[in-house]
């Protein structure tokens, strides 16, 4: 960024506080003189290259006074992107007389929204979310489908879950496309496919049916294709031919990644004979050749390539999939996530890498403010050291999906202005938005970390003989545990220590202007808030008293939990579909036999 700003300030043109006029400066960037009565000018220069993918979408908006505004860009995206640091400007009461100059980290800076586990949105949240993620300079979005797009042909997968028909993925990609979005197809073309596995029609295609390995964590059941029957590739080009057909996109996420149950099932002969990653090599690459019968350029998840029990020469058989282009996806939700050493090993197989970190928002209500940062800063670091291309900030909904849109925003605001500012630091004023004030934002994030001391030593709730807790908060963990397990998880101290902190910060939550308006989706807002911080008071105590001798008051305890249950399904139902709300509801069903049986 260039330029200082003059201690002069200027009023804020009326027109830029138009909610319908800061739609169209989003969706018609080259029109700002007209929506905005002249009082903003823009201009496109020429002069940059078309390969600097980044210097094309740079921008210097100059203040000069509440009439004067003007944009300078070499692209109508840059137009684009000098508008939304204007529009978050004028959320502010005057506006600085100042210069800004400024480009991006990455080239593409995109977000992947799960859709899957429960939570789909309404096709009015879902233009909500292309609004808010265009002014938070998102230029890629991805919605993760495994059994929630409408297939035809398939419709006993998808019925009853809120699928999203095709016509409504191609309203979604022209609304995402008017917002300089790029939306790109989604679909796990290998593993994550239980749901459609356990049906009759397609239980012959899965690897197992039996017990296997998740990692470090027992599972049964199907999970996976398998890799050596070729009905599954059928059916896998008949996902990426109909969902292809929706998006304008030349990319498809054919994901195939955590599939730890091949080789515990029908490929298990293969597997001793070739090797794990080969097998897992050889069908990806002919996914990845289906999605380029189809004119789509795959990308993929390179967790099973790049996990610790695959030794250096396994990178080798990478190369299968160089002919296809292909793009993987280096993952990792975690501070200590080796985004680096990572994205080298990809680089050396000859085949793009993009750098993915997590929102940390699922398996938490709050998200988990430490880690996603460091996380985040960590993949940002690795990416620009390593030239990479693209940013992907990964938004799931494990357990439940029970995490508040508001809760995500916020998130998302932290990774993709990051992706922009490049500098592993996030929140730069003025340039990423969202409705909550600066206070309302921090008080999140000390929600967040109210038990990252016992996020330390809380291994225990996830597996036995584990130290350190990841992928989720231990108050979440904790609510599907009973007394001896939490009993023995950490020092009584530590839970009334995150009891105390959460039940100070509920008392005291900000009260943002915005908020306190009557307007509906600010008073939606405002509920989901205070549900974000009932759960966390409701954990905090649960797990808090099975340190306490006295016989506690089940009965109440389940009456509290069936207040939430009943507005967490309110609250659910004006933003998100009716389809996964029963199985997200179930899990309160399971913090009620756990707390009985206390």
């Amino acid at each position: 960024m260039g330029g200082q700003p003059s201690s002069e300030r200027c009023a804020i043109p009326t027109i830029l506080r138009d909610a319908r006029v800061r739609t169209l400066l989003l969706t018609r960037p080259l029109d700002a003189e007209a929506i905005t009565n002249g009082c903003v000018r823009v201009s496109i220069a020429s002069g940059t290259s078309e390969s600097d993918e980044r210097a094309l979408q740079k921008f210097q908006l100059s203040i000069r006074t509440a009439n004067d505004i003007e944009i300078v860009a070499p692209t109508p995206a840059g137009v684009r992107h000098g508008l939304t640091e204007l529009l978050v400007l004028a959320r502010h009461s005057h506006l600085q007389y100042v210069t800004i100059r400024s480009e991006p980290a990455f080239a593409v800076r995109g977000v992947l929204l799960d859709v899957s586990r429960n939570r789909v949105p309404t096709m009015r949240h879902m233009v909500e979310i292309l609004d808010e993620l265009a002014l938070m300079r998102c230029n890629h979005m991805q919605l993760y489908f495994e059994h929630t797009f409408a297939y035809k042909g398939h419709e006993d997968a998808w019925q009853g879950c809120g699928a999203i028909s095709p016509d409504e993925l191609r309203r979604l990609d022209e609304l995402a496309h008017e917002r300089g979005i790029e939306l790109v197809a989604n679909q796990n073309c290998f593993g994550h496919l239980r749901h459609w596995l356990q049906l009759p029609r397609y239980r012959e295609l899965a690897e197992t049916h039996g017990e296997w390995m998740f990692d470090i964590w027992p599972r049964n059941g199907p999970f996976s294709l398998c890799p050596t029957d070729p009905r599954s590739l059928a059916l896998v080009a008949d996902w990426i031919a109909q969902q292809g057909a929706c998006v304008q996109s030349k990319l498809f996420n054919i994901n195939c990644d955590e599939v730890y149950d091949i080789a515990f099932g029908r490929s298990q002969d293969e597997v001793a004979r070739r090797g794990r990653v080969a097998v897992f090599c050889e069908f990806v690459s002919k996914v990845a050749a289906i999605t380029r019968s189809h004119g789509k350029r795959p990308m993929f998840w390179g967790d099973v390539v790049l996990s610790q029990e695959s030794a250096p020469e396994h990178l080798g058989q990478l190369a299968m999939l160089r002919e296809h282009d292909p793009i993987a996806l280096v993952w990792g939700y975690e501070p200590d996530t080796p985004f680096d050493a990572w994205v080298q090993r990809v680089h050396s197989a000859g085949l793009e890498a993009w750098v993915c970190p997590g929102t940390s928002c699922w398996r938490s209500i709050t998200g988990r403010a430490t880690e996603r940062r460091e996380n985040i800063a960590n993949a940002v670091r690795a990416g620009i050291a390593n030239n990479v291309r693209g940013m992907l900030l990964c938004e799931w909904g494990d357990s439940g999906h029970w995490q508040p849109w508001p809760v995500t925003r916020h998130a998302l605001r932290e990774g993709l202005d990051a992706a922009w500012q490049g500098n592993g630091r996030t929140l730069r004023q003025g340039c990423a938005v969202d409705q909550f004030s600066d206070s309302i934002g921090e008080w999140l994030d000390r929600l967040a970390d109210a038990d990252i001391e016992l996020r330390s030593v809380a291994g225990l709730l996830s597996k036995p003989g584990l130290t350190r807790l990841r992928n989720q908060t231990a108050l979440f963990a904790s609510l599907s545990h009973d007394r001896s397990t939490i009993r023995s998880v950490g020092h009584s101290d530590l839970w009334l220590l995150a009891r105390d902190r959460i039940a100070a910060l509920a008392a005291s939550m900000p009260h943002d202007g915005s908020l306190d308006s009557l307007d509906s989706q600010c008073a939606l807002e405002r509920d989901e808030l205070a549900l974000t911080a009932s759960m966390l008071v409701f954990a905090s105590e649960r797990a808090a008293s099975m340190f306490e001798d006295a016989s506690d008051s089940r009965v109440g305890v389940i009456e509290r939990l069936n207040v939430l249950e009943r507005e967490h399904r309110r609250l659910w139902l004006a933003r998100s579909r009716t389809g996964g709300l029963e199985q997200s509801c179930s899990h309160f069903a399971t913090i009620a036999v756990k707390t009985l049986a206390s």
